[in-house]
């Protein structure tokens, strides 16, 4: 593996900034540090790219399942902790579905759960994948078909049978399904179909000593796309096991362990099965498949995932501007507040629970909280004026009155005497609103 100076030698040692950081040595360390890749420079030479193909190859393999906009990637992660720069693609979480049961209520639970959705913040979000589990009985490659059809989403054929894998594959195998899974006795065949069909394939072994081993064969096969599965026994286990092969990965640079996971939940009770796959998400696992009979409590799972895999470096955040809640009026109400998205929809959902009709106007505080911007002084009275005056709020009503967060009171009068807003201290919370919107008299 060549040093950052080795690598810079080789670079164009222009600084320009294209690459997304300040000079040439600096993206030959995050380089060396498998925290880029070399396509981020575009004024890399040919020779340059293959002298350097090896250092600016990513320590974990990307896999992609599915085909389209749905399709799913999965892997390619560079960093064992996200402060230490973030993580690049949320693992995927499937829904298995057994192939024995009726075609019509397969179809119907795979349409409802190709749907399912929910509004965090401002994202929706559900399930990536479905996945069909072989119930041994001849009915795996129309029930691979059927959910399919009426999932819309990327598949995940579970199945050790390559005959029925072989029969599936016929059906689906052009949407790029996940072939799960490869063992040390099927393995030669189960490569065969993967190469054949140009789906990803899992390998799954009992420790990390045999899958590593597994990995190796699947490789020395001719496949790039393989995912991994220890067998783990117990959530420790799974701790263990996907800590090791991320560390495997990123620090050793071990090949046959530098590939994305899937796991498994397998524990007696629904609440078990949640902690084991937020456990999952939580450390490392490249895809989580769940087999929940209440489909809403996919929910905690997504938020889980959501909030690990936002870029720590950069808070989400909405545009500056006014916002409507419900259809508002030139009489209704105006709420300030900032544009940080956990902010902005903690605010939307209080007012929208009051059924008033409200304007929110929304000022740009680069991500942060009301009192954190406050306390860098993005917040202010002027700041906060100066958007109210320029973003046509006045326009839309006919009052001249502003609703503060409380937890910043004492900008009340500034803001008064910049705006030429009368100003109306709000709670601190957003929840304190519904009651708040009673006391105020506001339909």
């Amino acid at each position: 593996m060549p040093t950052a100076i080795e690598i810079y030698q080789l670079l164009p040692k222009t600084n320009c900034g294209d690459c997304g950081v300040p000079t040439c040595l600096a993206f030959a360390m995050k380089l060396a540090q498998g925290q880029a890749s070399l396509e981020d420079c575009p004024h890399v030479t040919e020779e340059a790219a293959a002298a350097l193909s090896d250092a600016s190859a990513p320590p974990m393999a990307t896999v992609t399942i599915g085909t389209g906009d749905k399709a799913v990637e999965v892997g390619g992660e560079t960093v064992l902790f996200r402060h230490d720069e973030k993580f690049h693609h949320p693992c995927g979480l499937a829904m298995t579905l057994d192939s024995d049961l009726p075609t019509e209520e397969l179809a119907e639970k795979a349409k409802q759960l190709g749907e399912l959705e929910f509004e965090r913040v401002g994202n929706m979000i559900g399930l990536d994948l479905l996945a069909v589990r072989d119930a041994g009985d001849g009915s795996f490659a129309e029930a691979a078909k059927t959910v399919a059809e009426a999932g819309g989403l990327p598949l995940a054929l579970l199945s050790e049978d390559t005959e029925a894998m072989k029969a599936a594959l016929e059906h689906v195998g052009d949407g790029k399904p996940l072939i799960y899974a490869a063992t040390a006795d099927n393995l030669d065949d189960m490569a065969h179909l993967a190469k054949q069909h140009s789906c990803p394939l899992a390998v799954k072994a009992d420790g990390l000593e045999a899958l590593a081993e597994l990995s190796e064969r699947a490789m020395d096969a001719g496949l790039e796309d393989i995912v991994l599965d220890g067998q783990p026994k117990t959530m420790g286990d799974t701790v263990q096991q996907q800590t090791i092969i991320r560390r495997a990965a990123l620090n050793q640079k071990f090949k046959p362990l530098s590939f994305p996971t899937i796991c498994f939940t397998d524990a007696e009770t629904t609440e078990m099965k949640v902690l084991q796959a937020i456990n999952c998400i939580a450390k490392y696992a490249g895809i989580v498949a769940v087999d929940f009979e209440d489909p809403t409590l996919v929910l905690p799972l997504v938020t889980e995932r959501l909030n690990i895999y936002t870029d720590p470096q950069k808070p989400p955040q909405i545009d500056q501007g006014v916002y409507e809640v419900g259809e508002p009026t030139e009489e209704s109400p105006v709420l300030v507040t900032t544009n940080f998205s956990l902010t902005y929809f903690l605010v939307e959902g209080d007012v929208s629970a009051t059924k008033v009709p409200t304007w929110i106007v929304v000022v740009d505080t680069e991500g942060t909280s009301v009192l954190t911007a406050w306390a860098n002084e993005a917040f202010t009275g002027e700041i906060i004026a100066k958007v109210v005056n320029e973003c046509g709020i006045e326009d839309k009503v006919s009052h001249r009155n502003l609703v503060l967060p409380g937890g910043v009171a004492v900008l009340s009068g500034k803001l008064e005497e910049e705006s030429g807003w009368k100003v109306t201290v709000g709670p601190e919370e957003s929840s304190g609103i519904p009651s708040f919107y009673n006391e105020q008299g506001f339909k």
